[in-house]
């Protein structure tokens, strides 16, 4: 079995918080505590399908619950089987042959088998596919060797393919339920989808049929959607709200102390970035790129946005990661330099950007404070706040019609989503696709992780996007509640852990 080296981890998503009905007694709430439990989520999913959407807050609601894959992704990173038993790699990292798990069956009755492997990724990597990871799965050849076996053959050297494949990308569906999936997914997890409450809650309840019924303690799971700090906090305290991973940080202090509450600070392979859209003028001009990096200062802006919580980067990849460097010295905090470099790419202030903000804290909270230090320097930038959908269909699809915004990308492995073409900020640069082209071609680790470095750094002198931080994201939680992840090296509420202590 392959064991994953560490690499990344997300996106962003978001939904207003609607308030929830009072009429039930405090007596019935208490009622059946133990066997149930209230979570709280910053974003609301646009849908629940992780295949064809790529909001990170659907696989918060459905990965390893209602979804399941090959592999599965632990809080420590470490992969371990999942639907499938045990895998063997070739030596050239190209072949993996997995041995399935017997006696599954899908929510719907059907049995899991190799052919719904087959029809999984080779829908994702399908033509029509809407899949973020399309590339990786079209990249896969799947051969069926008997119900119970299948081959992947990869064109790529990929040695951390089995972490790619226990994402919620890769998640294995039954074809008569796929193409309605996103309103009711129907999977082979311990948890069955129970209600959805569009701008409000999920609710999933437990799935008698799961092949483990004693795996999931809980009976019953709700996901209430709480954008707004303040309202998180106030749902935590009244009892509303029992666990809220990855809440606001600037509601972090008033629990620290609390002794009903555990506050649970751990790793994210998370990068906050200040994107810019490369493809619209004066923003095409590295020097201009560059100059907005120059008028920033990393510090004031993790302290504005999150808190404190967080550290710098300097280009799309974060510590921790293989081949990680530290770029953050290339384009170090100047505000004269910035000004020369508006100078030199013949750009008369002011100049005049819009900044689109998604809901998130970090995102409203850091523009504010980018907004003032790219003044110093003569842009002026008028900020446009967005609901989640918007911001998914406007600016990271659709035409794509913005200047700048500030998102976190969660998603691991991803620096190869500068080598796409027509991706959302517009970054085009034959010699980084030339370098992850070697990257993808390369199974050597220590060649690799050079190359890697090299990528890095390429970005960041190219200024390709404005990259801001590590964000570190708190859990905050009932004393009792056990089974909450530390590190979160992808995004997702592991239910089957949950229970009351």
């Amino acid at each position: 079995m392959m064991k994953r080296r560490t690499l990344l981890t997300q996106s962003a998503t978001v939904a207003a918080w609607a308030a929830v009905p009072l009429a039930v007694s405090q007596s019935a709430l208490a009622q059946g505590k133990k066997n149930a439990i209230v979570l709280g989520m910053a974003l609301e999913p646009p849908g629940l399908d992780p295949t064809a959407g790529a909001a990170a807050a659907i696989a918060e609601i459905v990965q390893y619950n209602v979804l399941e894959t090959l592999t599965k992704i632990n809080s420590d990173g470490k992969v371990t089987p999942l639907l499938a038993e045990s895998w063997e790699v070739s030596p050239d990292l190209k072949t993996y042959t997995f041995k399935l798990r017997k006696g599954v069956k899908f929510q719907n009755g059907e049995p899991f088998t190799a052919q719904n492997v087959k029809f999984s990724f080779d829908r994702a990597g399908g033509e029509k596919s809407t899949n973020k990871d399309k590339r990786t799965f079209a990249n896969l050849g799947v051969q069926v060797i008997d119900d119970y076996t299948v081959v992947l053959l990869n064109k790529e050297i990929d040695p951390d393919l089995p972490f790619i494949l226990g994402q919620a990308t890769a998640v294995i569906v039954d074809p008569k339920s796929a193409d309605t999936n996103a309103t009711k997914p129907v999977g082979t997890g311990p948890y069955k989808l129970e209600s959805w409450a569009k701008g409000s809650s999920v609710v999933l309840t437990k799935w008698e049929g799961f092949r483990n019924p004693g795996q999931a303690k809980l009976n019953k799971v709700t996901f209430r959607f709480i954008s707004d700090p303040a309202a998180q906090a106030a749902a935590l305290l009244s009892g509303d709200v029992d666990a809220f991973p990855r809440a606001a940080t600037r509601i972090v202090p008033q629990f620290k102390n609390n002794p009903q509450f555990q506050v649970i600070l751990g790793g994210s392979r998370a990068k906050t970035i200040l994107a810019i859209n490369s493809k619209k003028k004066p923003l095409d001009d590295p020097r201009v790129r560059r100059a907005i990096l120059s008028a920033i200062d990393r510090k004031a802006v993790i302290d504005g946005a999150a808190d404190g919580f967080g550290t710098p980067i300097g280009s799309h990849y974060v510590p921790g990661a293989e081949g990680f460097v530290d770029t953050t010295g290339v384009n170090p905090y100047n505000v004269e330099k910035a000004k020369q470099l508006l100078a030199e790419a013949g750009v008369k202030t002011p100049l005049e950007l819009t900044m689109t903000l998604p809901p998130p804290p970090y995102s409203r909270q850091g523009g504010e404070v980018i907004v003032s230090q790219l003044a110093k320097i003569g842009i002026t930038v008028k900020t446009q706040n967005v609901e989640w959908a918007q911001w998914l269909s406007n600016t990271y699809g659709g035409p794509n019609n913005y200047d700048l915004t500030i998102i976190s990308h969660v998603e691991p492995f991803d620096l190869g989503n500068y080598a796409k073409p027509g991706y959302y900020w517009g970054y085009q640069s034959k010699a980084f696709n030339d370098l992850f082209d070697k990257i993808k071609a390369t199974g050597n680790a220590k060649d690799r992780a050079k190359l890697l470095g090299d990528a890095q750094k390429l970005l960041a002198a190219d200024a390709a996007n404005g990259f801001l931080f590590q964000p570190q994201f708190p859990t905050i939680a009932k004393k009792e509640v056990k089974g909450l992840w530390k590190d979160m090296p992808i995004f997702c509420n592991d239910l089957s852990l949950l229970s009351w202590g």
